[in-house]
């Protein structure tokens, strides 16, 4: 897979007033678009991907899905299965409502790449940090990702549970 880096506009007219009506106070997933805005783009991710091969879905996209996994403890199958399914999902994502969404497996190769770049504490971090800068976070309060309770979630869904952290 390699990186043809893109960049995401925002959420499609049509996914937001279908989004807008179907949840008229928001969910997380759309709290977590709207709060935070757009996290990542694709050259954030691009000293992970080879220059040269078949395109790879948006790591920017596959690191926004990240959150809201962890935040309702879904599987890979489960995540996916919700960016094709769910409307809230749609509209974090920026996606056309017809978009088929991506394999399971992805999320897999994704989070194996951000481990092989010692990437995903960087990951992590910019979440915290845009939370941070529009103050839904106080210092000192619980919200590190070094703190056991975020490591163990992580390795759990991504599998981690034999490999120790550098």
């Amino acid at each position: 897979m390699s990186l043809h880096a893109r960049k995401i506009g925002g959420v499609p007219e049509e996914t937001a007033r279908v989004a807008r009506a179907a949840f008229p106070k928001g969910s997380l997933a759309m709290r977590i678009r709207d709060e935070l805005g757009e996290l990542f783009s694709d050259a954030d991710f691009a000293g992970l991907y080879p220059s040269r091969g078949k395109p790879a879905w948006s790591p920017d996209r596959l690191a926004l899905v990240s959150v809201p996994q962890l935040a309702e403890g879904l599987s890979d199958r489960q995540a996916a299965d919700a960016v094709r399914g769910r409307l809230d999902w749609k509209y974090l994502m920026g996606l056309e409502l017809a978009d088929p969404g991506f394999d399971h497996s992805v999320l897999t190769e994704f989070r194996n790449r951000l481990i092989a770049g010692d990437a995903g504490a960087e990951l992590l971090d910019r979440v915290l940090e845009a939370a941070a800068g529009r103050g839904l976070l106080r210092a000192g309060g619980r919200a590190r990702t070094d703190s056991t309770i975020v490591l163990s979630a992580a390795r759990q869904i991504n599998g981690w549970c034999g490999l120790a952290r550098p």
